[in-house]
């Protein structure tokens, strides 16, 4: 193996096919941005339904429910939850038969298993206490949580949040399964025409070691702050 070849092979495709390159990589910017945007929306109202004290006796059915979600999306693999929903939604709702809906979707439900359990961990580090004294001072149960707990958990729940984005930018590689576009989609595409497939895998590397070396040093850059804050 010439390593100087490849070497050179690198700079030329990357040269040659830059937009197509430069597209893969808004793309996935673009994916990882939506899934993690969504995934925060539903997976704070699945962690609020699992700390939910709503029961009928002793059986709680929100708890039970966000649990049994939790649990199934971060048990199983992407991939297949991935396939699961490509075939799947064509078949509930045939409007939506649209490849990339289905997998932006499955990657949403996936995320905000997790995205649950990172808002929960958040709401659960702030101190007792501070709910104990919001009620003294007479504050109901909606407004302590709204006035006092939320905006100190949002603390904690960001920077966990800026690591899922990076997740994301990563995980976004399983949708090249079904050609979204993104780095790895570009990367087949690419790698196919010119059969330079090494040198193709090496760019998509070098694409993704970009993209979430900046996410983290944001994620860091706002984790500094916070600390200088407190």
């Amino acid at each position: 193996m010439n390593l100087g070849r490849i070497f050179s092979n690198v700079i030329m495709l990357m040269t040659k096919y830059h937009q197509p390159l430069l597209k893969g990589m808004a793309i996935t910017v673009r994916l990882s941005c939506i899934v993690v945007f969504f995934g925060l929306v539903f997976g704070t109202v699945i962690a609020f339904m699992k700390m939910s004290n709503f029961g009928i006796g002793k059986f709680k059915p929100l708890n039970a429910l966000a649990t049994a979600y939790i649990e199934v999306l971060r048990g199983t693999p992407l991939l297949l939850q991935l396939y699961f929903f490509y075939f799947l939604m064509p078949a509930l709702i045939p409007a939506l038969d649209d490849e990339k809906i289905s997998i932006t979707v499955a990657l949403i439900v996936n995320s905000a298993a997790y995205v649950a359990e990172i808002v929960r961990s958040g709401i659960m580090a702030v101190d007792p206490g501070q709910a104990e004294a919001a009620r003294c001072l007479g504050l109901s149960q909606s407004q302590t949580m709204t006035k006092i707990i939320i905006p100190q958990a949002v603390k904690n729940i960001l920077p966990a949040m800026g690591n899922e984005l990076v997740m994301m930018l990563k995980e976004t590689s399983l949708a090249s399964t079904f050609y979204l576009g993104e780095i790895m989609s570009q990367q087949k595409i690419i790698g196919g025409a010119t059969y330079l497939q090494i040198e193709t895998l090496i760019i998509s590397a070098i694409l993704y070691l970009v993209l979430t070396a900046s996410v983290s040093k944001l994620v860091g850059i706002y984790e500094r702050r916070l600390a200088v804050s407190d």
